[in-house]
């Protein structure tokens, strides 16, 4: 995931595999559906990960990353570009649409993430994730369109695992503690961001308001070269993300 922020997003997921990188020649897309929302790849299954469909499920409720249907999560926050010193605003919206989509054989849950810089959209995601019966959360991909002035001008970092080499990864174990590590994107070369939970049962405060029994994950993406810290809460899912150069917290769900 390699949106500025929840780039969830996520997380990771790290709910949060192969890219379809470049235009899918579905026609113009809307700015609400990345245009390769409804395409399911042919010819995949999960069995090729060692994994089978029947034991997922694309409700996912696990305690620390929960995604239920109707209404937005808002993060908003800065961004300090590291070339230019140029502070930029950041608003992100996080909706659980109610269709589900099914990817590498799996019935997913599908979240669609709209990233905006300066009140200007710039990407908007569609996230799929699956819930293992032993109540770890997958991640099995994005669908991405990149957006300048308004118009699609890319699909950067977008993947689906079955796809080639792509494998799904896990993006919140079920029970999360300290030391755990995990492979949230099995994309080669696309996306390989890992993450590992460095401290629990933490108190978190945003403009959302206060939340108890928190974890904060440490999340990695080699290809970039950019770590992140990530906090996870309760019945709510995430509601920090920073690093040296970003801040972005829940304002409203």
């Amino acid at each position: 995931m390699n949106r500025p922020a929840i780039r969830l997003a996520t997380l990771l997921l790290g709910v949060t595999l192969l890219a379809a990188c470049g235009d899918n020649g579905d026609g113009d897309p809307s700015p609400t559906a990345p245009s390769g929302a409804g395409s399911t790849p042919e010819a995949t299954d999960s069995s090729a990960a060692g994994l089978d469909a029947a034991d997922f499920q694309a409700l996912v409720d696990n305690p620390i990353f929960p995604l239920s249907s109707g209404g937005t999560a808002v993060y908003e926050g800065e961004e300090t570009d590291p070339d230019t010193g140029e502070v930029i605003t950041l608003r992100v919206e996080s909706t659980v649409l109610p269709e589900t989509d099914v990817i590498a054989g799996i019935e997913v849950t599908v979240v669609e993430v709209k990233d905006y810089e300066n009140g200007e959209l710039v990407e908007s995601t569609l996230d799929y994730y699956a819930q293992h019966v032993d109540g770890t959360v997958y991640y099995l991909g994005e669908r991405v369109d990149d957006y300048e002035g308004g118009e699609v001008v890319g699909h950067t970092g977008q993947w689906l695992a079955g796809e080639g080499e792509n494998l799904p990864g896990v993006f919140m174990p079920a029970a999360p503690a300290a030391g755990d590590e995990f492979e949230q994107e099995r994309a080669p070369g696309i996306a390989e961001d890992r993450s590992k939970v460095i401290a629990v049962d933490l108190e978190v405060t945003t403009p959302a308001g206060a939340f108890a029994g928190c974890i904060q994950t440490e999340d990695y993406d080699p290809i970039g070269d950019v770590t992140e810290s990530k906090y996870y809460c309760p019945a709510v899912g995430l509601v920090r993300e920073e690093s040296e150069d970003l801040r972005l917290e829940l304002v409203s769900r």
